[in-house]
């Protein structure tokens, strides 16, 4: 299908960026999963005490491993069986004796999907996909960022800048101290989702090992599913914990607890996207007008910030999803139920409009600079932020209503730097305290803003 007559413009417009998340998140990519799964249990049954299951030949190891990998060829006719028989895991596993069919653990057939029911192989095989896809395409993107934002809290930790608070000029800060601001906030966050875990069972059909139970009583089965979940979440860095009490399906609260981790990181890049936004309109920051673009279909003077406007929605669509999908997840009528399913299904979608946005924020970033100098200006042409400062320090020295009395002076008036200068000049105050205030309006009032954007 070509991309142009595709539904989503996930996999339209957008294919070539969210391409990489394929590999964990479509069609294929769950059936190789669902697969893996299976043949990683029947690996670790074979040879199992108390089980009577022959132990494997090394050649036969190799083979058994090796089924892990199937072409696409195999994916099809997965598909087909599924076709047939209305059931997806099921699909798998017949698939998976065929191929056992023409080797010589043909005689280990039926210990595929032995006394596990579709859950203990799904959510192995999604918590595989959602690990990996956050190893190896989201933290290696957020890192990204957060290696941009600290670049440049460093590179302007001392560029002036005017700090609005409700939208009014408020005080001075710097240009790096406010990408300092974003790149703490983010940086805590990934290492919070580095932290996270996803729980798996592989308890069978009511989450008691019935069925295995009755097979093979002298197994310890649950010392089994934690040997099985330590072999499969090898090498991860989100890791696979066994979840020792649950129904016939795993609760999913770790999923949610991933995606409301995923959500915060998103709002902090929505609120720095559209800090960005304003401060191109604000001509603060200036663009890079790339050659061969056009901004309008009309003016052609403008370079719009289409980078941080796309993901700004992007960002909003996938926390609309991750909301969702932390609030469904989690719920299930009794012991079971499959609305599950469908939505899981969806994971892709939400990460890849996450992905969408992180490029889309990178690239917004890497055409893109302050304007140190007019960011210097703008905090300079606006001399009532001293007024915190003069108020402050009258305080320290007990002058009577301080406060007051540069109210008076500065709201709702627009003063020059010379009328802070006389109103200094007049106080009835020791002259080392003018001294200081005049010191104090004679150059940025920016605090240790340099200072803390540097120890970013």
């Amino acid at each position: 299908m070509s991309s142009i007559s595709a539904i989503t413009p996930i996999d339209g417009r957008y294919r070539g960026t969210a391409e990489p998340l394929s590999r964990y998140f479509s069609e294929a990519a769950l059936l190789r999963h669902r697969t893996e799964a299976e043949v990683l249990y029947l690996e670790l049954l074979c040879g199992l005490p108390g089980t009577g299951i022959r132990a494997l030949k090394n050649k036969e190891l190799a083979a058994l491993r090796a089924l892990r990998s199937i072409p696409d060829s195999g994916i099809l006719a997965i598909k087909r069986r599924e076709a047939e028989t209305r059931h997806d895991v099921k699909a798998v596993e017949y698939h998976i004796k065929e191929r056992l069919g023409r080797t010589s653990l043909r005689d280990l057939r039926e210990f595929v999907h032995f006394g596990l029911t579709s859950e203990d192989i799904n959510n192995f095989a999604y918590a595989l996909m959602l690990s990996r896809a956050m190893q190896e395409i989201i933290f290696p993107a957020l890192r990204g960022i957060l290696s941009e934002l600290k670049r440049r809290a460093r590179k302007h930790a001392g560029d002036p800048l005017l700090a609005r608070t409700h939208g009014q000029p408020a005080v001075g800060t710097t240009f790096g101290k406010e990408f300092a601001v974003f790149a703490v906030r983010l940086e805590k966050q990934i290492a919070a989702l580095e932290r996270s875990v996803i729980t798996v069972k592989l308890s069978g059909a009511a989450g008691n090992y019935n069925a295995q139970r009755a097979a093979f009583p002298k197994v310890n089965w649950p010392a089994f599913a934690a040997r099985m979940t330590a072999e499969a979440g090898r090498g991860l860095r989100i890791r696979l914990v066994l979840n020792p009490v649950t129904t016939q399906i795993e609760p999913h609260d770790t999923y949610a607890e991933l995606f409301d981790s995923l959500r915060r990181i998103n709002t902090i890049l929505l609120d720095f996207c559209q800090d960005m936004w304003r401060y191109i309109s604000d001509e603060l920051v200036v663009q890079k007008a790339v050659a061969g673009e056009i901004g309008s279909s009309t003016m052609p003077q403008k370079v719009n910030p289409i980078q941080f406007e796309n993901a700004e929605g992007n960002l909003g669509l996938a926390n609309a999803l991750f909301s969702y999908f932390s609030a469904k997840l989690p719920v299930s009528r009794l012991q079971r139920d499959l609305s599950d399913s469908t939505v899981e299904r969806n994971f892709g979608t939400a990460f890849a409009h996450s992905l969408i946005a992180y490029k889309a924020i990178l690239d917004g970033l890497a055409r893109s600079e302050a304007d140190a100098r007019r960011a210097a200006a703008g905090l300079e042409a606006q001399p009532a932020v001293y007024a915190e400062a003069i108020q402050t320090v009258l305080r320290r020295e007990r002058f009577p209503k301080p406060y007051e009395a540069l109210k008076a002076l500065t709201r709702g008036r627009k003063i020059t730097r010379e009328d802070l200068a006389r109103f200094v000049e007049g106080l009835p105050v020791k002259p080392e305290v003018k001294t200081e205030l005049l010191k104090i309006i004679s150059k940025p009032y920016i605090g240790l803003a340099a200072e803390i954007a540097s120890s970013v």
